[in-house]
């Protein structure tokens, strides 16, 4: 074997192992995020487009404003989401990045693990809490190092405060949140 084929075989190799890792298969003894309040009407939450209103800094959305999430119902326990964001500014570049998910409580509809760049990267998120008529809800991970707070339009400064107050009754250290500018 070639000296070059063989580093192209073990550069290869390394992205792949390098890719698995970031799989993050939550194990029950990760889980720290208080369960879903109630159930999930899936055609109700899971369609169109959310704002993000506020969420707990990560590395992933550094410089990203004007974030959005949206959604597509595709079966009873599957759907597509697409989160976007601009960069530095609301009329900034868009960021974007797609995911299927498979909805693991069938029937409560709470919990959905997403899988990225066709399935090497997976988180799940759980539906915490969300209003009777589906204008906003809290969403985090299951190991309580996640959170965000979306809604259908930009809420009044009242009601950001009532959605910060359901967080921290969640258990959030609030003072953490970001809230980036929307559109």
């Amino acid at each position: 074997m070639s000296r070059k084929k063989y580093l192209s075989i073990a550069l290869a190799t390394v992205a792949v192992v390098g890719l698995a890792a970031c799989a993050t298969a939550i194990r029950p003894e990760q889980v720290r995020a208080p369960q879903p309040a109630r159930a999930v009407d899936a055609e109700r939450l899971y369609s169109g487009r959310w704002l993000e209103i506020g969420r707990l800094p990560m590395r992933l959305t550094d410089g990203c404003v004007a974030g959005a999430s949206s959604y597509e119902l595709r079966s009873p326990t599957t759907l597509a989401l697409r989160d976007t964001c601009q960069s530095g500014t609301p009329t900034g570049k868009e960021k974007a990045i797609g995911a299927d998910a498979t909805i693991l409580d069938p029937g409560t509809n709470a919990k959905f693990r997403a899988r990225y760049f066709a399935g090497f990267v997976t988180w799940e998120y759980w539906i915490l809490d969300h209003d009777d008529d589906y204008t906003w809800f809290i969403s985090a991970d299951p190991t309580f190092d996640k959170l965000w707070i979306y809604t259908r339009e930009v809420p009044s400064p009242d009601e950001l405060a009532q959605l910060v107050a359901r967080a921290e009754a969640l258990g959030y250290d609030t003072s953490r949140l970001e809230f980036p500018p929307t559109a």
